[in-house]
């Protein structure tokens, strides 16, 4: 669930790390659950009290859960945790050095299929299962590693890859409502989401004290 605090100036705002000060309401975090409730001007009704929720909340969501990502991947990165270019990715995969590959959603398909045999035959040896992202652009990538033209990118376990991955499954479900661990990846490219309407158990009251909410 994703938290939303009215703001002093009675804008609805996102609290994706659930910090924020003040009370707040719960919403089942879904893209459409979002849209639905700033539509239906359910958090004015939840908060009691008014509060203007802008039209493009949803999409507002969207984007600060993606800077979410991407900023746990430039710790990553910083932690000594990141490879990249193709050569270094795919041997790193062989010896079941990588536990997640992240691949540009406007990189070549040759390049991703190459990967994945390296994969595979790292797997064959090491039983190192590696998962895959590819909801990122190439450009997104250059910012979070600190380089430039990166198409492909691996991360070895530890605790900024868990976090890393924990918040791209985040967005996957705010997004499309599933997440993927196959080849395909985490990040299907769908952005519909099943209709649930914004109810009760849905959107939940929150009080003053961030600490004593539930989800």
């Amino acid at each position: 669930m994703i938290r939303f605090v009215r703001a002093p100036d009675g804008t609805v705002t996102p609290d994706i790390r659930s910090k924020l000060p003040g009370r707040g309401v719960w919403v089942t975090a879904n893209a459409e659950t979002v849209a639905e409730a700033t539509r239906k001007q359910s958090f004015a009704r939840s908060l009691k009290v008014k509060a203007q929720a802008a039209p493009t909340l949803a999409q507002d969501v969207d984007r600060l859960l993606e800077a979410d990502c991407l900023q746990m991947l430039a710790l990553a990165n910083k932690a000594g945790l990141a490879v990249t270019g193709f050569g270094k990715v795919a041997s790193a995969l062989e010896k079941g050095d990588i536990s997640v590959v992240i691949e540009a959603i406007d990189g070549g398909e040759d390049g991703r299929r190459k990967l994945a045999q390296s994969a595979r035959r790292g797997e064959a040896l090491t039983e190192v299962t590696p998962k895959t992202v590819t909801i990122f652009t190439s450009s997104q990538l250059d910012l979070a590693l600190g380089r430039t033209n990166v198409i492909h990118a691996g991360l070895a376990a530890g605790g900024p890859t868990e976090a890393f991955l924990s918040r791209v499954a985040r967005l996957v479900r705010y997004r499309a409502g599933t997440v993927h661990s196959t080849d395909e990846g985490l990040g299907s490219h769908k952005r519909s989401c099943k209709d649930v309407g914004v109810t009760e158990n849905v959107m939940r009251m929150g009080r003053e004290d961030p600490g004593s909410e539930t989800e």
